[in-house]
């Protein structure tokens, strides 16, 4: 169970607290099994240790990549007795590849997992206890980590990871075209309604640009579905966890919708099931005027690696028939330790992970370096920490800002209400891929028997699941 499919953000760039109580971001990832074990830890201390770690970005995040390295060396130096060994599939997590590393236990000695991983990581086996080496003097700050952070990557009073990042999602604008079509970019749409009308003067402009783009496939259809549905006042999964819920009023809203983008306005591309990764490239080519994401896909993504350019993009709201969106699917990213790790590995892989991922001024919270780098500072996202140590983020987040804040306003005004993520959450999104791929695809789709359809199958898993 993946918490945001296929959602590969490598390395945080910058975010920016816009509002009191807005904390936090998702951060890298990755995947693969390398580096030679280390010998056990002699009771004076650790010796020599290689440990493989996940979120080395890729090459094509050129940038992002730089940092690493400089982390890498900079932590070397500091700690002469372990080495980094960096991971950088991407991207960081594939479904099918996660899945069978668990069975076959050849994850790294360090892996990266999502939210709603834990209970296939528990039930492979493959993830050690870390309970009794992790505090406040191994990770400084670990007090202040969000309870409902830690909650992700602990089972009964057992602590088999820690949480590296949060995200919540919105609605992605290319404030360009919005210019270009006569549109408000300082007012993204907050209703099905406007998003219709705004797509259909953005398709307007022609040269194969679409005012609205979704997916169909990865179990990223599924994934966008379902935080649609919160947006709408809908809910995924029963309260008990055992039925679905979303065969309802919101759900038939969401999907009329993108049935009327795709086949009454023609404001949608074509050329469907599309994937994690397609509509960033077309809106870096500024071929698309919006679609759903969180605001690292223009940082992470979009910018640095299609080619985009930062000041060309906002983020509102996720929409809703009402305008006021009652949440957002919710999810993260953390790191958890393989079982074979000696405790030399589990003791160096945390002091990396603290210096890297979860001390604000170092690793992916170096602000300043980002700056220097000229890579873009201050973007909206949630984060990990709450307390002193969220607020010395903050403080150093504004201190170095450098992208337009007024471009996120409405996001950051909506307040939306973190919702997690279904049970069973990437088997409920590889189902209702085929929905949302028949809405896309098919210009009589039947929508209340598609949603029945689908309401049978996650019942069905769930039950399985159970």
């Amino acid at each position: 169970m993946k918490s945001y499919a296929q959602r590969p953000t490598v390395r945080r760039t910058a975010a920016l607290v816009l509002v009191a109580g807005l904390s936090l971001s998702a951060a890298a990832c990755s995947s693969s099994k390398s580096g030679a074990k280390g010998a056990a830890a002699p009771a004076g201390g650790d010796g020599p240790v290689t440990i493989s770690v996940p979120c080395e970005p890729p090459t094509s995040q050129a940038g992002q990549r730089k940092e690493w390295l400089a982390d890498v060396a900079t932590f070397e130096k500091a700690n002469p007795t372990i080495t980094i060994n960096g991971i950088d599939t991407y991207p960081c997590e594939d479904t099918a590849t996660f899945t069978a590393q668990m069975r076959a236990g050849t994850e790294p000695d360090v892996f990266h997992t999502y939210f709603t991983d834990l209970n296939q990581v528990l039930d492979s086996g493959q993830a050690a206890d870390i309970t009794s080496y992790v505090n406040d003097t191994t990770l400084p700050g670990f007090k202040d980590i969000a309870p409902s952070a830690l909650a992700a990557v602990t089972a009964g009073k057992t602590l088999y990871g820690l949480p590296t990042g949060i995200y919540t999602q919105g609605l992605i604008i290319n404030r360009k075209l919005f210019k270009q079509a006569g549109l408000d970019p300082d007012h993204p749409p907050t209703t099905w309604a406007d998003v219709e009308k705004d797509a259909k003067a953005i398709t307007a402009l022609g040269n194969g640009i679409y005012g609205y783009g979704e997916y169909s496939a990865g179990n990223n259809g599924g994934w966008h579905f379902s935080s649609e549905v919160d947006a709408n006042g809908g809910q995924m999964i029963g309260s008990d966890g055992t039925k679905a819920a979303f065969n309802a009023q919101p759900a038939t809203e969401v999907l009329q919708a993108l049935h009327q983008m795709r086949f009454v306005d023609n404001s949608m591309s074509p050329t469907q099931q599309l994937k994690w990764g397609d509509l960033q490239k077309q809106m870096g080519a500024g071929k698309l005027g919006m679609y759903v994401a969180s605001p690292d896909d223009i940082y992470n993504v979009i910018v640095p690696q299609d080619g985009g350019n930062v000041d060309d993009y906002g983020i509102g709201p996720l929409p809703s028939t009402s305008g006021t969106p009652a949440g957002s699917l919710s999810g993260g990213d953390d790191v958890m330790f393989n079982k074979h790790d000696t405790p030399a590995q589990i003791r160096a892989g945390i002091k990396w992970i603290a210096f890297s991922m979860l001390t604000p001024g170092q690793g992916q919270f170096n602000y300043a370096r980002t700056k220097a780098d000229g890579l873009p500072v201050g973007f909206p996202e949630p984060l990990d920490w709450i307390g002193d140590t969220s607020a010395k983020n903050e403080t150093l987040k504004a201190a170095s800002a450098t992208v337009n804040t007024a471009y996120f306003k409405t996001f950051v005004d909506a307040h939306e209400k973190g919702m997690g993520e279904p049970a069973d959450a990437q088997a409920v999104y590889k189902t209702l891929d085929a929905t949302m791929l028949s809405v896309l695809n098919d210009p009589n789709a039947n929508i209340p028997n598609l949603l029945k359809t689908a309401e049978t199958q996650v019942n069905t898993l769930l039950a399985n699941a159970g």
